[in-house]
């Protein structure tokens, strides 16, 4: 098996150099942490990617929550997307659900549209994030976005209230990978602490995502390169039963 991925949350490009530093694959780019993460400027992302080599992924989330709000929000949104590929951002995280928790189809579609207008091209990667763990149908939700183009993680915890409480989901989901709906990399993240990792790993899952957890001092500090290290090391000594 291939060394797994290590993505890690970057608020600025202080955080981005160090989570590079520590061994990191790819970084989860946002702002507004106390919102759970929103859409990043133009001006931020620049700076990052003029900062270090990694792939980013970008934010596209305007408020706090799970709803993409109304047309306007929606285009608005649209428009962050676009002028985010304009200045290179080629990769995303985005998940929207509907007031009676399903997946938003419609929201969903139009921001991978504006993106893939935007880049001329048949798709831009993107993450579904964990919005599915708020969802009662996880399986519906999937098969709903299987044909989206560009769809090639999904980040969860396998449970609303974290991986303690989703391990059983998660390697649940891992034995169905390839299977109709379940051919995007399952991406875990929320409430991920390193102890998670050997059975994670023996599940066969090989993506990992981490916040806080590359901080020391939480959120009101940067991301530590010798915490990312300890992770990268960490994982890549958990290697599954054989």
């Amino acid at each position: 098996m291939s060394r797994p991925i290590l993505e890690v949350i970057a608020l600025d490009p202080a955080d981005a150099i160090a989570a590079q530093a520590g061994g990191a694959d790819r970084l989860e780019l946002v702002t507004d942490i106390a919102a759970d993460g929103l859409t990043p400027s133009r001006e931020t992302f620049a700076a990052v990617r003029s900062a270090v080599d990694l792939p980013v992924r970008v934010m596209l989330r305007a408020s706090d929550g799970f709803a993409a709000g109304d047309a306007a929000a929606l285009d608005a949104l649209c428009e962050a997307a676009a002028a985010l590929y304009s200045e290179g951002a080629d990769e995303f995280v985005l998940g929207f659900l509907t007031d009676d928790g399903e997946v938003d189809l419609a929201a969903v579609t139009a921001l991978t549209e504006a993106v893939r207008a935007g880049a001329g091209v048949d798709e831009s990667r993107w993450t579904f994030h964990r919005a599915i763990d708020r969802t009662g149908d996880r399986d519906g939700l999937r098969k709903r976005l299987a044909d989206l183009p560009g769809l090639d993680t999904y980040l969860t915890a396998g449970s609303a209230h974290g991986v303690d409480d989703g391990l059983p989901t998660l390697l649940a989901e891992a034995e169905r990978a390839g299977t109709p709906g379940y051919e995007p990399r399952l991406m875990v993240g929320g409430g991920l602490r390193l102890d998670h990792l050997p059975m994670l790993r023996a599940g066969g899952i090989d993506a990992f995502h981490i916040g806080g957890a590359a901080r020391p001092a939480g959120w009101s500090g940067p991301v530590d390169a010798a915490v990312v290290g300890q992770w990268r090391t960490t994982l890549d000594a958990s290697v599954p039963v054989a």
